[in-house]
This record gives structure tokens, C-alpha cells and sequence, in this order.
């Protein structure tokens, strides 16, 4: 029935969401809270095609429709056995098509009012993409730069402990945006994925406080950043970040310590570098590994790799990046770190009053 279709923009945080996708469907992306029911799991959804594929349609549609009613039936008696009378979930599948239309008529038919959200989650996507076309021009961006090792991503982190908006795209992505910056233990997302969490996040926003982001460049890992955030984020206010070198070799040892005990996987990324930096220089990056000399080595790094790249990409990319205030730490510690992001906050939200 027509009253029973919904909208992406109609759904709410307060609502029951329900993926009757397949689970490798689901993981891929989904709508945030919602929880995999799936009419048919990944291997009967491909039985299910291969027959329609090689023997006849009505055969598919006999083996899916036997499955899809064994497998409602036992998301009732488990999953759903404590739902309520008046319970009215939201019910998508790929295009809001056959599987979702098949539990929402059997919740129906129980009297629960099953919503089904027009379209399936290919509108959702679509959704998705427009919102942040749409809502990322709208914003205004503080963005927090620094040469690598300089704690821009723990600055973030505690600006949003002191109550100011960011996008800490790096913890989205699960990668540090760098060669050297993935999570040794997290994958790192689907785009889609990525870009529903990125949505997630901006939609929440108020339009007049600023949102702090860090300096990223247009790919982090292997993500791409959504070309109307990263487009308005680059022409943001800068503010720059000041550290001794010292302090951000002791950082980097610290924050890369799963690459200074398994030098191996250190050794296969640098590998990756040879064709830019040639042969010599490589290999005495690999001699610096082998000896044990890792201040040596992270300054050489940083040196002839990291800033020589940083200040090329800042330079080019960020238009206000000249004007950009700068702010010292002359040590990187928790409450050196939280002094400085209670500071930053404090000068922009001024500003914004001022301009108010």
C-alpha cells in the first residue's frame, strides 16, 4: 500500500531498521542502526540466481519463495518473538523490491505496520550523496595543519572532547592517510561506507559553529574523500601546528610502534617509495631498519619524504594556507595536547562571536 512507503528523509534515529539484504550485502554499507535480517543469505540468494540463470524462472522463484518464508519465520521466532503489537519497523532490501515487499506483507498480515522504504537502499545511497553535495558547501571549516607527526589527528580528537564540532575523517576511514597509515587492526571501510559515515556525521552539524578538520589530501588509504567536501574544506581558515623535530620522532615511534616491532611490514611499505627516491636512498632507509636506528630513520623519513610532500600539497591545495595563525607545542603529551585544542577552540569560537 502507497501510506506504507517512506522516503529516505523520512526516516528517523528513533526507528527500527531493518537490511533483508544478503549479509555480505549488508557489510559492504548499510543504513546506520539497522539491523541484517536477511531474506536470503548469500549462498541461497546465489542458488537462487544461478537456477533462475540456467534452468527457468519459476523454479527460482519456487526455491526463493520456500527460503525467504523459512527465514522470516525464523527472525519471528527469535530476533522479533519479544516485538510488541503496535511495533512499526522500516523495511528496505536493494531496491525495495521482492524481498523487502515479501516480510513486510507477512509483518502486516501479523498487524504489525511494516513501513517500506521506497526505492530500497539504491535510494538511500542516492540520498546520501546528495546530502553531502548539498550540506558540505554549507559549512565552515577550521582546518588543522601541521607537518606529519605534529598530533593534528589527537588535536581533533580533543577539540571534540571540549564540545567543538570535527570530522575526524582519518577515524572514519580507519587510516592515518599516509603510506605508512593503516590500521594494523581495522580494514578500512567500503567507499560506500566511508562516505555514509562522512554523512552521518555532517548531517548532524549546526550550520553556524565551525567544523575542525584535519589537513587531508583528496585519498586516505584507499578511500576517496567526497569531491564537494574536500573542494569546500580546502578553502577553509588553516591554523598551523609548530613541533620541534624531536618531539615528532618521539611521537611517530610511539604512534607507528606496531611498524618498529614487525620492521618487516615497515621494509614492504618503504619498497613501494623506490621508484620516487631511487635505489640509494632506499636502501639506506632499510640499513637504518636493520641496525635499530629509528630516530635516524624517522628524521630521514621525515626530511627527504613527509615535509618536502606536506608543504608542496599544503601550498598547492589550500588556499588560506599562508594566512594560517600558528600554534606551538613544544612536547606532545595528553595535557599539552588538551591545553592547545581548549586554546584553538577558544580563539574561533571568539572569532565567530566577533563576526556575529
Amino acid at each position: 500500500m502507497k501510506h506504507d512507503l517512506i522516503d529516505s528523509s523520512d526516516i528517523t534515529e528513533n526507528d527500527d531498521i531493518i537490511d533483508v539484504r544478503s549479509p555480505s550485502e549488508y557489510s559492504l554499507d548499510h543504513i546506520p542502526g539497522a539491523i541484517n535480517l536477511p531474506v536470503l543469505n548469500d549462498d541461497e540468494r546465489q542458488l537462487v540466481g544461478w537456477t533462475y540463470k540456467n534452468e527457468s524462472s519459476f523454479k527460482a522463484k519456487k526455491i526463493g519463495a520456500s527460503l525467504v518464508a523459512k527465514n522470516i519465520a525464523h527472525h519471528i521466532d527469535t530476533m522479533l518473538s519479544l516485538k510488541t503489537e503496535n511495533w512499526s519497523p522500516v523495511i528496505y532490501c536493494w531496491r525495495g523490491g521482492k524481498r523487502s515487499g515479501s516480510m513486510s506483507l507477512i509483518f502486516r498480515n501479523i498487524g504489525w505496520r511494516a513501513r517500506q522504504l521506497a526505492g530500497g537502499y539504491k535510494s538511500f545511497r542516492r540520498h546520501v550523496v546528495t546530502e553531502i553535495s548539498t550540506l558540505s558547501p554549507a559549512l565552515s571549516y577550521i582546518v588543522i595543519c601541521g607537518l606529519t607527526g605534529t598530533a593534528k589527528t589527537d588535536l581533533i580528537e580533543a577539540i571534540q572532547s571540549q564540545g567543538g564540532q570535527t570530522l575526524n575523517l582519518e577515524a572514519l576511514a580507519h587510516h592515518r592517510g599516509s603510506l605508512l597509515g593503516y590500521d594494523p587492526h581495522s580494514a578500512q571501510p567500503s567507499q560506500k561506507n566511508f562516505e555514509t559515515q562522512i554523512w552521518r556525521r555532517i548531517k548532524q552539524f549546526e550550520i553556524k559553529k565551525p567544523v575542525f578538520i584535519e589537513s587531508e589530501s583528496k585519498k586516505i588509504g584507499d578511500l576517496r574523500v567526497p569531491e564537494e567536501l574536500i573542494n569546500t574544506v580546502r578553502q577553509g581558515t588553516c591554523v598551523n601546528i609548530q613541533v620541534n623535530l624531536n618531539a615528532r620522532t618521539n611521537y611517530l615511534k610511539e604512534t607507528y610502534d606496531h611498524l618498529v616491532k614487525n620492521p618487516s611490514l615497515l621494509t614492504s611499505q618503504l619498497e613501494k617509495l623506490r621508484s620516487r627516491h631511487g635505489n640509494r636512498i632506499i636502501e639506506s632507509w632499510l640499513d637504518l631498519i636493520t641496525n635499530n636506528q629509528w630516530d635516524k630513520l624517522v628524521q630521514d623519513l621525515l626530511k627527504k619524504h613527509y615535509d618536502p610532500s606536506y608543504i608542496k600539497s599544503m601550498s598547492t591545495n589550500f588556499k588560506h594556507m599562508s594566512q594560517a595563525k600558528e600554534y606551538s607545542l613544544d612536547t606532545i603529551l595528553p595535557d599539552t595536547v588538551r591545553s592547545l585544542a581548549n586554546k584553538i577552540l577558544a580563539d574561533h569560537t571568539t572569532n565567530l562571536k566577533t563576526k556575529e
